[in-house]
């Protein structure tokens, strides 16, 4: 049984660059808003403006630094998954539709079964 451990901002610079980094990314969204009277492109380059200069401050902190290893190991990982082929996908989707359509019939089955037992025969409640 492996042992999982927590990694915790440590050095009093890299809590700065953290903080920083998200100050940044905070400005980028706020600049968003405060030109509102802007075209949308000066206000989505704001934005960016503001994830890219978070991005970059945090790539020289340790925690940005372990945060874009595991970024990459995951883009990696995702690249040796087998994914389905178009017509395996498309069976998949048809056998759940299938079910579904199956299921609601059986509940609506069972729904009238239900309500003729209980109101027709025990509380004879004719509609």
């Amino acid at each position: 049984m492996s042992q999982q451990t927590v990694e915790t901002v440590s050095s009093t610079a890299d809590r700065l660059k953290v903080g920083l980094a998200i100050a940044a990314i905070v400005a980028g969204i706020v600049g968003f808003y405060l030109l509102a009277e802007q075209p949308t492109v000066v206000r989505v380059v704001s934005v960016l403006a503001g994830l890219a200069a978070g991005a970059a401050i945090a790539w020289f902190s340790g925690p940005g630094q372990r945060f874009f290893a595991f970024a990459k190991d995951s883009w990696a990982e995702t690249q040796r998954v087998v994914w389905p082929t178009r017509k395996e996908t498309v069976q998949m989707t048809l056998t759940v539709f299938a079910f579904v359509v199956v299921m609601a019939l059986f509940l609506w089955l069972v729904d009238k079964t239900l309500e003729w037992v209980l109101y027709d025969l025990l509380l004879g409640w004719k509609k």
